[in-house]
Order: structure tokens, then C-alpha cells, then sequence
């Protein structure tokens, strides 16, 4: 997959393209229909299958303070992209200047003039432009004037619940693992570098990879999970803790991990931890033995529950 950020980066060279517009945070299942229906229809047309997505969520200029932790790191989201096939992926900067545009000329500058759109697959809650004046009917109306056609993907639901990054979001915070799983259709992953902490794991037993993440991302709920980290390719079973280490004090929120059956110094490395289970509350305990008798627990447990080598369940 092509990657290219910034308007700078268009017009692209290609005669016809189809295209697809959104934030994608999560890269979830109804995500993936909308990117999967890009790639049949630019195959079916000949052409490459794009999709424009932003390097910060739209709220984060529109409504300041109030803007979601994401899913996902632009880098992430750009490599689940490209799994669906797209052809090439255009990162956009959002920025106050380019929130004022009205849809009108989202259309012209960037679809017909930059990415040449012969066809423009959008999800059905898909808005654009200044105020969000800008919506599928529109595109769908106003593209037959400048050369192409549109169509809209419907939203995707699951027992009734429309899978959607805002409702994952909700439950990751209370540290509901199961409908993540199902919208997303892999387990969350929190990817982050490998940072110095104060060192009370490695004299109680434990050591622990203090993982220092982007500060746009969401981080699951406080609490204990079972789940796997991966090292330079490689997967370790591991005991995760979000939390703030109530037993010696408070401290911000972070993630820390106890990796299985691995000895080595992982400070200044990048790690992916993923959340297969959640096995208790974060809780403050009287003692350090109380502390290391609970996770002596939560190893065991952790062993129990996650496959080294994958698998499909938590």
C-alpha cells in the first residue's frame, strides 16, 4: 500500500480512482465493510481502491477537551487498512483552517481534483465540510455533476447493537473485553515503547514493562488482564495491569506488564500488548506479601487462560 499525508500529496497521478473517506479509528467490522466495498468496486473498475483518512480526530479542533481517546495509533490503523486490500491510503492533517471548507469544495479539491474519483463508497453515517453540512445523499447528488458516482454502506450491527468505535470505546473503559472482541474481530491491542519505572516489580518478583503510550490513546479500564505482548516479533504470555498501583501510593494511570517465562531488558523497545481477559479490579492491599500473593493468582490465572501461540478465544 502507497501511503501519502497531506494535500501537498495530491493530485495523484492515476486517471480514475475509488474512494473512501473516514476517521476508521479501531479499524472495526463496519469499518471493514466500507473499505472492503472500496476494493470490489475499484477492481471491478480497473483502478485503485484509496482511502483519505486524519492524523487527529475531527473533534479534537472542533470541540477541544472533548475530543475520544482512540482505538488505534495512525500507524496501526494505517497497517489494518492496508490488510483490506487498499491500494493507497492519504492522511490528512486536520486543522482549524481545513474545518471551515464547505463540503463543495471538499468535493472538488480532494475527490475530483486530487484523487480523481470515478466512484466514492461511503458509510452511512458519513459526514464532511464545514458544520458537517456535507453527507452521503449529497455526495451521491452532487457527484453526478463533477464526473462520478457515490454509494452508501450501511451500518453494522450485532444482536442488535451497531458496531461502532464510540460503543467500543465505552466498553474498553469499563473494562469490558467481550464486545471489542466482536467489533473489532481480534482482541484490543495497545501498542507503546518500553519505559524505566520505579522498579517494585523486579524486587517483589515481578518485573514489569512499563509501557509508555501515545497520549491520544484510550487505555481499557483499571484492573488486572490476561493477555499476550509482543517484542520484536515475538509473543509473550502476560499479566497486564492498568491501573495507578494503589498499595504504594497513587500514581497517573499507565500499563504495565509482566511477561512469562522471559528474561531480558526491554526498556527503550517497542511493545504491543493485547487484551485477552480481564481477571479482577485494581485494589490497594495492606502489605507487599498480600500484593505478591494476588499476583501469584493472576500469573497462574493468566497461564490458564491465554494460548501462547494465538487462538481465536479469549
Amino acid at each position: 500500500m502507497e501511503r501519502r499525508s497531506g494535500l501537498d500529496a495530491i493530485p495523484l497521478e492515476h486517471e480514475g480512482t475509488v474512494v473512501t473517506v473516514g476517521f476508521f479509528d479501531g479499524v472495526h467490522l463496519g469499518h471493514r465493510n466500507v473499505l472492503a466495498a472500496t476494493v470490489a468496486a475499484a477492481r471491478e473498475r480497473g483502478v485503485p481502491a484509496v482511502a483519505v483518512t486524519f492524523d487527529r480526530h475531527p473533534r479534537e479542533i472542533l470541540t477541544p477537551g472533548r475530543e475520544p481517546r482512540l482505538l488505534t495509533s495512525v500507524e496501526r490503523k494505517s497497517r489494518l487498512i492496508e490488510e483490506t486490500g487498499i491500494d493507497v491510503l492519504l492522511v490528512l492533517e486536520f486543522t482549524e483552517e481545513f474545518s471551515r471548507w464547505p463540503a463543495e469544495r471538499f468535493i472538488v479539491d480532494v475527490l475530483r481534483d486530487g484523487l480523481h474519483a470515478v466512484h466514492c463508497v461511503m458509510g452511512a453515517n458519513f459526514t464532511f465540510g464545514h458544520r458537517a453540512r456535507g453527507n452521503v445523499e449529497m455526495l451521491i447528488a452532487e457527484g453526478i455533476r463533477h464526473g462520478f458516482t457515490a454509494e452508501r454502506v450501511e451500518l453494522v450491527e450485532l444482536d442488535g447493537r451497531v458496531v461502532s468505535s464510540s460503543s467500543i470505546r465505552e466498553a474498553l473503559s469499563q473494562g469490558d473485553l467481550a464486545w471489542p472482541h466482536r467489533g473489532l474481530e481480534r482482541r484490543f491491542v495497545l501498542d507503546g515503547t518500553v519505559v524505566e519505572g520505579a522498579g517494585r516489580g523486579r524486587v517483589l518478583g515481578y518485573p514489569t514493562a512499563n509501557l509508555e503510550t501515545w497520549p491520544r490513546l484510550l487505555l481499557p479500564g483499571q484492573g488486572v488482564y490476561a493477555g499476550r505482548a509482543e517484542v520484536d516479533g515475538r509473543t509473550h504470555v502476560a499479566a497486564i495491569d492498568v491501573g495507578t498501583n494503589p498499595t504504594f501510593g497513587t500514581e497517573p494511570l499507565h500499563a504495565e506488564s509482566y511477561l512469562l517465562d522471559f528474561e531480558g531488558d526491554l526498556v527503550g523497545r517497542e511493545m504491543a500488548v493485547e487484551f485477552w481477559a480481564y481477571l479482577r479490579p485494581e485494589i490497594r492491599f495492606d502489605s507487599a506479601d498480600e500484593l505478591v500473593e494476588a499476583m501469584d493468582r493472576d500469573v497462574r490465572h493468566t497461564r490458564e487462560l491465554v494460548d501462547p501461540e494465538g487462538g481465536s478465544e479469549p
